[in-house]
């Protein structure tokens, strides 16, 4: 399995792991492990796709037995109405107690591990202040390598702090793993609609041919969440929305939105391609930033009834705190498909519902034939619904019936559930099953989160430079401050009602 796999396979039988696999979860006590981990590897090991001798080692600091590990995995699955085969998939499960800064609990991991076989996939579910301790550790131990079998590991998102840091810790990771063996995972990359981005545009000759600058007029990207900082004020304040979703979530949907075909559907050739668009994005120069981005943060108020607090009232949170909530920004990418069309990015909390979409505005038809209806007129709009409703529609123009000839746009759609009556997978299955069987697609590369992070950084430095306090409030329960729409007034544009 060498990576070099294709991207649009389904979810089947035809898909499973076959050979022999540990899967070593560090922080394996955590909120990510019970949330997202667990229900996915057991979905998966209830589809038969998992390998038949499968094992799942659980490390963590805390002191308790594989017994209680199991117990406490067992009450979060049922409690999920999951529980069908749960015996079985409890047998495979163990807890190995360890200091992710001491070797020797790494050294004790390898002899436990040496009883389970040598295909080993090492997922990082901890805080990033803790991955360069355990990959040192695992190098020590001489884990990173294994006669007759291969080695992965996962990294969970924040890669880096900024540029210069990622680049660093791209380099730290070198010394231990090669650059196949490591899955930066991105969970929006597994995510149905994502993936059918490709799908819709490359397998549809309808759409390709005006997937340019000769007929697209602009594109929005939103990402918008309905909560708050939800307990996690002390994290958000080193992260800021920015890094949080932007450098990472919203730079990948606009990759695949904008990137050309691939020579193959392996995953270099996916990937280089998505190298190439963000190495075309148009610099942003710091006398540029005010007038290309815009920052904010939710005021206290109601929503749904219930009083909430301010980003600035939250615990964990400084009173005088210039960290970003919200941020929209206007980037171009300067390569012959786009040149001149702007990408409208825009996300944050407390917004009024949970939405990410991309949407493709086209140009105007060149002549206004309808007289005073043509006021009616509104641009075609391609929207592809990421969450929480997976699908895609369109918007044109149609004559409302009757005698008049009133002008009125209507939308075809089309969901997931609804059309193929199932609910897509979680994103954490696909991208666990493609980690176990070498797929390195639907992760991102070190060139790509490096790119990634150059986009960002002048905006960055800026904002740390040049901060402004207080930042500009927002009403919670609202689509961002009025700076947000007057980033698109300027050019006649607005952002899209949802």
């Amino acid at each position: 399995m060498n990576g070099d796999k294709n991207p649009l396979r389904e979810l089947t039988p035809s898909r499973s792991a076959s050979d022999s696999a540990t899967l070593v979860i560090f922080g394996a006590t955590g909120d990510l492990t019970a949330r997202k981990l667990m229900p996915a590897l057991y979905s998966l090991f209830c589809q038969d796709l998992l390998p038949g001798d499968f094992k799942i080692v659980g490390f963590a600091r805390r002191p308790k037995t594989s017994e209680i590990f199991r117990n406490e995995i067992a009450s979060y699955l049922q409690n999920l109405n999951k529980g069908s085969r749960l015996d079985s998939f409890l047998s495979a499960v163990h807890y190995h107690r360890g200091d992710y800064t001491l070797a020797e609990s790494h050294v004790g991991l390898k002899k436990k591990l040496e009883k389970f076989g040598h295909n080993r996939l090492f997922y990082l579910a901890t805080p990033p202040s803790q991955y360069e301790s355990i990959i040192t550790n695992l190098g020590t131990a001489q884990l990173a390598a294994t006669a007759g079998g291969w080695i992965r590991v996962i990294i969970e998102k924040p890669f880096g702090h900024d540029v210069k840091r990622s680049g660093e810790l791209n380099r730290f990771i070198a010394r231990v793993f090669n650059e196949n063996q490591i899955y930066r995972i991105d969970h929006y990359l597994g995510k149905e609609t994502v993936q059918n981005i490709l799908v819709f545009r490359l397998a549809n000759g309808i759409f390709e041919p005006i997937w340019n600058r000769r007929y697209v007029d602009h594109v929005q990207i939103t990402v918008a969440e309905k909560v708050g900082v939800e307990g996690r004020g002390r994290f958000f304040e080193e992260t800021g929305i920015l890094r949080d979703i932007v450098q990472n979530h919203m730079l990948q949907l606009l990759c695949l939105t904008a990137m050309e075909p691939p020579s193959t559907f392996d995953a270099n050739a996916v990937r280089d391609e998505k190298v190439k668009v963000l190495q075309s994005i148009r610099a942003i120069e710091i006398d540029q930033v005010e007038n290309t981005t815009v920052r904010a943060q939710y005021a206290a108020g109601s929503m749904d009834g219930i009083m909430k607090k301010g980003y600035l009232q939250e615990e964990g949170v400084d009173p005088l705190s210039s960290t970003e909530t919200f941020t929209a920004l206007q980037l171009y990418p300067d390569n012959w498909r786009w040149a001149g069309v702007p990408f409208y990015l825009r996300t944050g909390k407390r917004l009024p519902k949970r939405v990410t979409e991309i949407s493709i505005y086209f140009k105007d038809a060149p002549l206004k034939i309808f007289g005073k209806r043509a006021d009616d007129v509104k641009p075609n709009v391609l929207t592809l619904n990421i969450q929480p409703d997976e699908g895609i529609s369109l918007r044109f123009d149609s004559k409302v019936p009757g005698q008049g000839g009133k002008i009125r746009p209507v939308t075809m759609d089309f969901r997931y559930g609804t059309s193929f009556g199932v609910d897509p997978p979680d994103a954490y299955e696909r991208l666990l099953l493609d980690a176990l069987l070498g797929d390195s697609t639907l992760f991102t590369r070190a060139d790509e989160s490096e790119n990634a992070w150059r986009i960002i950084q002048p905006i960055l430095d800026y904002w740390q430079n040049y901060k402004k306090k207080p930042l500009p409030q927002y009403n919670i329960g609202t689509w961002g401050p009025a700076e947000a729409a007057k980033l698109l007034k300027r050019s006649g544009r607005r952002w899209r009602r949802l």
